[in-house]
């Protein structure tokens, strides 16, 4: 049986240490610590993680 353990990533912005729960999903937004940034997680094995899109605002079309 495989067990799951919380990890890092690095920060794709400032490459700060970046936590990343141990059952984290792909897809999933995380946020940095020291900068404030969005990050979405772009794989899980690598784990890899990229600034996460912003979301635009539709006004209700």
């Amino acid at each position: 049986m495989t067990t799951l353990k919380a990890q890092t990533a690095s920060c794709p912005l400032c490459e700060a240490a970046v936590p990343v729960p141990a059952d984290v999903m792909q897809g999933e937004v995380l946020a940095c610590d020291d900068c404030g940034a969005e990050l979405e997680v772009q794989t899980i094995d690598p784990l890899a993680l990229a600034e996460a899109p912003e979301v635009a605002e539709d006004w209700g079309e």
